[in-house]
């Protein structure tokens, strides 16, 4: 089964959780730890939002620590894809094209290639959000910050640094508006 479908499948199972009122307005697959699939629901009422995180048989998690590292790794990898290369990796390209086209500097076309690998790494929506994935964008960022001579501190890697807190206060609020018990 692809990843769209099993996206579907955990959205249609996600329906029997769906309270008056409520609409589900987005599953985020995660991997959280290596071969722990966990999808993360969320539903509307109004202005509440709610969670409910789902396993790969559609059923509810209630591990309160795996709902915590599947919020955590969706949010790091948001922020990764958010923050590589400046944040848009396709206009990045655009510039270094149009860099090597009028002035040609040394090392450009290693950039060039850094660039497109980062981009390959980011790929095309849907994707699972995991370790594996988060340690991709991360290589091939600092690949492309090296070709742009970055010497020193990471800017990727500062912005990742400076999100931690971000993800650790969404992991709470999901805690806190998730539908279910959690132990």
């Amino acid at each position: 089964m692809g990843l769209e479908d099993e996206i579907r499948a955990a959205f249609e199972a996600a329906l029997a959780f769906v309270e008056d009122g409520e609409e589900i307005t987005g599953v985020l697959p995660t991997e959280p730890g290596r071969g722990a699939r966990v999808y993360l629901c969320s539903y509307e009422r109004g202005e509440e939002r709610r969670w409910l995180a789902l396993d790969g048989e559609g059923r509810p998690v209630g591990d309160r620590m795996l709902v915590r590292d599947a919020v955590s790794i969706a949010a790091m990898c948001e922020l990764a894809e958010e923050s590589a290369g400046g944040g848009d990796i396709g206009d990045l390209r655009a510039r270094l094209v149009e860099l090597r086209l009028t002035e040609n500097p040394e090392g450009i076309e290693e950039a060039e290639v850094a660039a497109a690998e980062l981009q390959e790494a980011i790929g095309q929506a849907p994707r699972v959000a995991s370790v594996e994935y988060l340690d991709a964008i991360g290589l091939a960022a600092t690949r492309l910050e090296q070709a742009l001579g970055e010497i020193g501190v990471s800017p990727f890697a500062e912005a990742m640094k400076a999100a931690i807190p971000a993800a650790d206060e969404l992991a709470k609020d999901v805690v806190r508006a998730y539908k279910r018990p959690l132990a």
